[in-house]
This record gives C-alpha cells, structure tokens and sequence, in this order.
C-alpha cells in the first residue's frame, strides 16, 4: 500500500499544481474585484459627474471571457505536468512522435505563457495608475474640511481628464448626499476593489513565472528522456540479454 503512494505521488507534479492554484486563485480574485470596482466606477461616473463610460461596460465582459480562458490554461498545463512527471513520462514519451510532440506542446506552451506575463504586467500598471487615482480621491475625502462639508471637492481643475460633455458644476461636489455617494459609497469600496485586484494581478503575474520555470524543466526531461531513450536502444543493440527487461522502463 505504501509503495503503491508513493509510485503515486511521484507522477504528481508539484511545482505545476502549485503554479495552477496559485494562477486560478489569482485570476478568480482579480475576476470579481475588477468586475466590482469597474461597476462602482461606472455608477459614480454616471450619478456624480453625470456622464457613461461605455467601454467599461465591455471590459467586465473582457474579464470574465479572460478569466475562464486562464484557467482554462492552467488546467492545460497541469495536464501538460502529469505526462511529463514521473513513470507517467516513461509511459508516454515511449515513441519518438510523442517524444517530439511533447517538445513541441512545451515550447508553444512556453511562448504563450511568455506572452500571457507581458500582458499581465501591463494590466498590473493600468491597475496600479488606477488604485493612485482612487488613493488620490479618497485622500480628498478625508480633508477635514470636505468631511465637515464646510469646502466642495472641486474637480474643475482636472476638466482635461473628462469628457468635453460633462458640466463644469458636475465636477464639483459640494451636496452633502453627493459627498456621501463619491466618498463613501464608490471611491471607498473601488479603492479596496482595485488594491485587492493589484494583489492577485501579481500573484498571476509570479504563477506565470513559475509556469515558464516547470515548462522549461518539462521540455529537459523529455528531451533528456529522449537520449535515454536513444542509449537504451542502443544497448539492446548491442546486448540482445538486455532486451527481456525493456518492460521495466
């Protein structure tokens, strides 16, 4: 029974399923937090400075089919881990058309997870331009004399940064209801959002790396399974004895 655990746990790779729960807990965070601090956004947008972003609206669609296609991904690549893992990898790369097509499913796997960082990285700076700006609001909030309504959050010297359709008096806050909606009820909650969001960003961004890691380390072992291979045969070559223990490998 011990043995039999053990010759199982050897064709787990390890270092991939920590990578895949690594990536799917990242990107199931930064799914939901982004697609909440997008909604929050659009409402202060449209019920303080009266105006729609439409193209926010298409990111939260954006995040979801993305999500599902990175987690689709992970799973692919612990598939990937398990035939090149142990016994399993004797098993498999045996022939040598697998052998090549295992080569050949790491590298490309390996380039689009190299393309895959790249873009997480520059959603990690949209993100973290975006958690500042929201920092910067909630820093405005926090003034002592916008908390006791006694000045307005004044906006109308940032006027380039909106629409040319939104009103001058839209861009300043002075209404107490309105203070409440802008401060406590959307920069607050979207800040926390975003922040969450940059974390798991990162935590994808390092799952991603160790994917390239395990990748790599995948490709070695079958080609060095392949030499193996290689000399085995041409030890049988050259021993024919040796032929009745090829089943063992």
């Amino acid at each position: 029974m011990g043995d039999a655990c053990q010759a199982c746990l050897t064709r787990i790779p390890h270092a991939t399923l920590i990578a895949t729960i690594m990536c799917c807990l990242g990107v199931g965070v930064f799914c939901g937090t982004m697609y909440r601090g997008s909604a929050l956004s659009i409402l202060m947008f449209d019920e303080v400075f009266h105006f729609r972003l439409i193209w926010i609206e298409a990111l939260q669609m954006i995040f979801i089919v993305g999500s599902a296609c990175m987690a689709a991904l992970g799973f692919m690549l612990l598939c990937l881990g398990c035939l090149t893992t142990g016994a399993t990898r004797q098993k498999v790369y045996r022939a040598w058309r697998a052998r090549v097509g295992g080569r050949i499913s790491c590298a490309v796997f390996m380039i689009i997870t190299y393309i895959l960082t790249f873009v997480w990285i520059v959603l990690l700076g949209f993100l973290v331009i975006t958690t500042f700006l929201f920092t910067i609001f909630w820093k405005l909030c926090s003034k002592p004399k916008n908390i006791d309504l006694s000045t307005c959050i004044d906006f109308t010297q940032f006027d380039f940064m909106f629409p040319s359709s939104v009103k001058q008096e839209d861009m300043r806050i002075c209404e107490a209801h309105k203070i409440k909606l802008f401060c406590k009820d959307y920069v607050e909650k979207a800040e926390f959002m975003f922040i969450l969001a940059m974390v798991s960003c990162i935590l994808v961004i390092l799952s991603l790396v160790h994917y390239l890691m395990c990748l790599s380390a995948n490709y070695a072992h079958i080609r060095d399974h392949e030499k193996f291979q290689e000399l085995q045969e041409l030890q049988y070559l050259t021993n024919p004895d040796l032929h009745a223990s090829k089943d063992r490998f």
